[in-house]
């Protein structure tokens, strides 16, 4: 899931790590209800980490796949060989992460699905791609509504593929969205100044819309009561109220929140693309992580299911999140010095450059 050391882009490894270590609060509930007063922003990890994630996933499938010039004929099959087998990876490596039976909602097995869902967006330009993601955007959260009912009441709604697409934690037809802004973004000159002011004001823009319509949404038609989402109405096939839709709850998969939050993601890659650039020996820890992003993220599973057997009932709080945090940033940092690519992403790289017949060194995502 990372770019090739030789072709890597700081502050993308810089955002990945962010996100990862974000995950990591998230999981061990750092965070609480967000609000103005700051002793509640630790709480913005919620949510907003794991779409940084999957944004930063979209950037990676455009770095793998030429960047600013997508990939066509049999270039074009060797890219797509190495996402699918990736994919088939990263699905898998979900589907043990969430045998361990934590307390975890694991993105891997919709972050699979979401690298064979991308597939066909490869060879799209920017400004489509971006659209589509719109489209998605609106159109998709009344959707989930009504295919959550239709398999409520199926009886489906717990099967694996309901809820990879539509009633998981991480819905990936909702989820695409995410991926395809980050693969607009990746098509882009991400080392210009002018690109990263355009991406700045963007984000910024998306933010202030999405966070901000949610919260009128939720003035305006539920008496400031903040909305689950569509998942609310999934257990009352038959009935559809617009209420489901409101607001900008981290993973309520509202129109509000896609928009806000990839607006967020966009904010997060720019300044860690300028902050490297300045500081890249004190970004380096985080970097590190975010260039062994998927071995830290299954380590922190595999310490989170040790823990709970260990000190069941209290692993969580902002004291056990900066032992993950400083282990992470220790451990990934001097593996990166010593070794070079993380174990989880050195299978990957090499299974995925053979099945395309590439030498394995070749770049990864």
């Amino acid at each position: 899931m990372n770019v090739d050391v030789r072709r890597r882009i700081g502050g993308l490894d810089v955002a990945r790590g962010l996100a990862v270590l974000g995950m990591f609060a998230a999981h061990l509930r750092v965070g609480g209800e967000l609000h103005p007063d700051p002793r509640t922003w630790t709480a913005v990890v919620d949510g907003r980490s794991s779409i940084l994630f999957a944004t930063l996933a979209g950037i990676s499938v455009a770095l793998l796949s030429g960047r600013d010039r997508p990939p066509e004929g049999s270039e074009l099959g060797r890219v797509r060989v190495r996402i699918v087998v990736r994919a088939l990876w990263v699905f898998a490596f979900g589907l043990v992460l969430e045998a361990l039976g934590t307390f975890v909602a694991v993105i891997l097995g919709v972050y699979g699905v979401l690298f064979l869902l991308v597939l066909p967006f490869l060879r799209w330009p920017v400004r489509r791609l971006l659209v589509t993601a719109g489209v998605v955007a609106v159109v998709v959260p009344p959707l989930l509504v009504i295919a959550g009912q239709a398999l409520t009441t199926a009886g489906s709604a717990q099967g694996l593929l309901a809820s990879l697409l539509v009633t998981g934690y991480y819905p990936a037809l909702l989820w695409i969205a995410f991926v395809l802004v980050g693969l607009a973004v990746g098509r882009l000159d991400l080392a210009s100044g002018a690109v990263r002011l355009r991406l700045a004001a963007a984000g910024a823009a998306a933010a202030v819309l999405g966070y901000g319509g949610g919260w009128v949404s939720t003035e305006l038609l539920t008496g400031g009561m903040p909305s689950a989402g569509p998942e609310t109405g999934f257990a009352v096939p038959g009935i559809f109220d617009v209420d489901w839709l409101t607001g900008a709850e981290a993973h309520s998969g509202t129109t509000f929140e896609v928009l806000g939050s990839t607006g967020f993601a966009v904010l997060v890659v720019v300044g860690c693309l300028v902050l490297t650039e300045r500081l890249p020996r004190l970004t380096a820890p985080v970097a590190a992580v975010g260039a062994l992003a998927l071995t830290v993220y299954a380590t922190h599973l595999v310490a989170i299911r040790v823990l709970m057997e260990v000190m069941p009932g209290r692993v969580q709080g902002p004291v056990l999140w900066v032992w993950f945090a400083a282990a992470a940033l220790a451990g990934a940092w001097g593996w990166r010095r010593t070794v070079g690519r993380g174990p989880l992403e050195s299978l990957l790289t090499w299974t995925s450059s053979r099945a395309a017949g590439l030498t394995p060194s070749a770049p990864a995502i």
